[in-house]
């Protein structure tokens, strides 16, 4: 496995990492045995950056990290969220960046991941009622403290990236980025590169419509939020179609899957992009992997960006409730 710098801390991490929300919420129930093996596979495959956060199953996917961590916690680099509150149960949130409640959410993390330190700690969504400044500075003083290493912060624009840099330094910014959804191109991407962050991209295979495996409403079974989302439903998901079969059959061309296409793609745009495909599955762990060997030239480039210029995909990624806190 390629390695690839966490920004400027200094630190490598996997050229692919491994996305958990899944394992553990919204894509159906959970089965922690599995899941289990499954983060396993990531290791031996060589993947060692993990992706969770707080609101992940209500906390029950920082306690699978946690029970996964006991006795490997030196292999492993773990990132986790703060910032959204929810019922259990309830997709409904509310953006909570308060001193206080930042304070108190970095510490049930620990506790629930089972560690001292945490890695690299995101503000998963920003509240503009709390100045990007004010809530930076509390934490920065997590790192003063010694419980988190380095700063992150998760759909923020451009311009909030770079006011929260002059507070303290971000080490990686993480939004949705695949060949579906491409809007951190206009600016975002620059501006990480600028301020030595990396940009970690997260459901890098579209919420797998990328990989081929969903063609109608009745893929997706109970409990998966996917069938709530704009680009899954109705004309929305006939369009779009279009698009993951174009991707299927360049993949069949390039003897490879359409997954890792996708993520070959992402490897390929950038050098400070790490993309954190998740899954539930051992045998899609490594298929992920596999695809940080794959090599695009500039011309399959093209033929992919060309495919998937933002007006061919129809549809919002997520309801308006999923787009509170995400900048623009």
């Amino acid at each position: 496995m390629d390695r690839r710098p966490l920004g400027s801390s200094g630190l490598t991490v996997s050229a692919i990492g491994l996305g958990c929300m899944g394992m553990s919420e919204f894509y159906g129930k959970a089965d922690d045995a599995a899941s289990l093996v499954t983060l396993g596979a990531a290791l031996d495959a060589g993947i060692d950056f993990f992706d969770t956060a707080d609101m992940y199953g209500s906390g029950d996917n920082e306690r699978l990290l946690g029970r996964f961590l006991n006795g490997r916690r030196d292999k492993v680099t773990i990132a986790t969220k703060f910032g959204i509150e929810r019922k259990p149960g309830t997709y409904e949130r509310r953006i909570n960046n308060s001193p206080d409640y930042i304070a108190q959410a970095c510490d049930a993390s620990l506790g629930r991941l089972g560690i001292e330190t945490i890695d690299l700690y995101y503000a998963h969504r920003v509240n503009p009622a709390y100045p990007i400044e004010e809530t930076v500075g509390a934490m920065a003083r997590l790192v003063e403290a010694g419980k988190v290493r380095y700063l992150g912060l998760s759909e923020v624009s451009a311009a909030t990236l770079r006011k929260a840099a002059l507070v303290h330094p971000i080490t990686a910014m993480q939004s949705e980025y695949s060949l579906w959804t491409r809007e951190p191109e206009v600016d975002v991407l620059a501006a990480c590169q600028a301020l030595g962050a990396a940009f970690v991209a997260y459901s890098p295979l579209g919420r797998a419509f990328l990989t081929g495996r969903f063609r109608t409403a009745d893929d997706f079974g109970q409990g998966d939020f996917r069938q709530f989302l704009p680009r899954f439903q109705g004309e929305a998901l006939a369009r779009n179609l279009k698009l993951a079969d174009a991707l299927a059959a360049f993949a069949a061309a390039k003897q490879a899957t359409p997954a890792q296409v996708a993520l070959a793609w992402i490897l390929a745009k950038q050098p400070h992009v790490i993309p954190i495909p998740g899954t539930t599955k051992a045998a899609r762990v490594a298929e992920n992997a596999a695809a940080a060997a794959i090599r695009l030239n500039t011309g399959e480039i093209d033929v992919l960006d060309t495919l998937f210029v933002p007006d061919a995909v129809t549809g919002e990624r997520y309801t308006p409730e999923g787009m509170k806190g995400v900048g623009t």
